[in-house]
């Protein structure tokens, strides 16, 4: 049970940074790898502040405006410097890599000692002690539904459709009189702040800060994206934001049924090779349908 709860857990959460992604991958249609350097932007103002004695709870919009501004800057430096969209995200990525040591001071951080927004003295007095052991499980289904009715919302609104517009059809976005590159740094500023909140809860689930714990994150949010994706895609009652969680949970399980027969220090390799089967099953997917039409 207890490893059960484990993967639903690191599900949703890299859900929430998976939501992200499916912003910039599915709807922006832009390879956004300034994810590796935002991820652990929120988990560095997080461990900067909460060690400060600042109310964890805080720590989440704040981690949040930060994944903003790391997405406002990876679009400009795309939009307004015409640098190309994959170098962008790699500029950033790799400027994140000093900010985050300079934000949090070191390049570990732990929070064992510290209140969490999963362990502290309100959660103590509103959560029972029945379900006590399910509190972070709790939290981050919370967490992780909140962030996906508001992007649902979000994107049935205006704004939301232009930026599916700016992805799908740049002519129709000028025609109505808009800046698609307004519209792609407004999608990117949304999609670093989800990871960055990401990052954020991470921190707090794990008890600790570290540099390198962005590392691989693109990868994780891409499989979760294109296994709930392709999975559920004739499933029309289910929105592709359901779904993304959906098979971010599953990504997770896969990994760690894998891990359990394989060693620890396997967990990369592991990982690239779930992705690479996960991408081959995809590629053969729009292969039939394409045949099919």
């Amino acid at each position: 049970m207890d490893f059960i709860v484990t993967i639903a857990e690191q599900g949703l959460i890299y859900g929430i940074l998976a939501l992200g992604v499916y912003i910039t991958y599915k709807i922006l249609d832009f390879p956004d790898l300034t994810v590796d350097g935002s991820f652990p932007l929120g988990a560095a103002i997080t461990a900067a502040l909460i060690t400060r004695g600042m109310n964890p709870y805080l720590t989440l919009p704040l981690s949040f405006g930060a994944g903003v501004l790391a997405g406002i800057c990876t679009g400009l430096i795309h939009v307004k410097c015409k640098v190309r969209d994959l170098l962008s995200g790699i500029i950033m990525m790799t400027a994140l890599w000093t900010i985050n040591l300079y934000i949090a001071g070191t390049a570990n951080v732990p929070l064992f000692s510290q209140e969490t927004i999963f362990k502290n003295d309100f959660m103590k007095r509103v959560i029972p002690d029945s379900v006590s052991e399910y509190t972070t499980l709790l939290i981050v289904l919370v967490l992780a539904i909140l962030c996906k009715v508001l992007l649902d919302l979000y994107l049935k609104t205006k704004s939301g459709f232009l930026l599916r517009a700016a992805g799908d059809n740049d002519t129709l976005v000028t025609s109505l009189a808009k800046d698609q590159g307004n519209v792609k740094i407004l999608g990117l500023a949304i999609a670093n702040g989800l990871v960055s909140l990401a990052g954020c809860v991470f921190a707090q689930e794990e008890r600790v800060f570290e540099i390198s714990m962005g590392t691989g994150a693109i990868v994780i949010g891409l499989a979760s994206v294109i296994i709930g994706t392709s999975i559920f895609k004739k499933m029309t009652f289910l929105k592709a934001t359901s779904a993304v969680l959906i098979g971010s949970i599953i990504y997770k399980a896969c990994v760690a049924v894998a891990l359990r027969n394989f060693e620890p220090q396997a967990m990369k390799l592991i990982t690239a090779v779930l992705f690479l089967v996960i991408l081959v099953i995809s590629m053969e997917r729009k292969k039939k349908v394409n045949k099919n039409a």
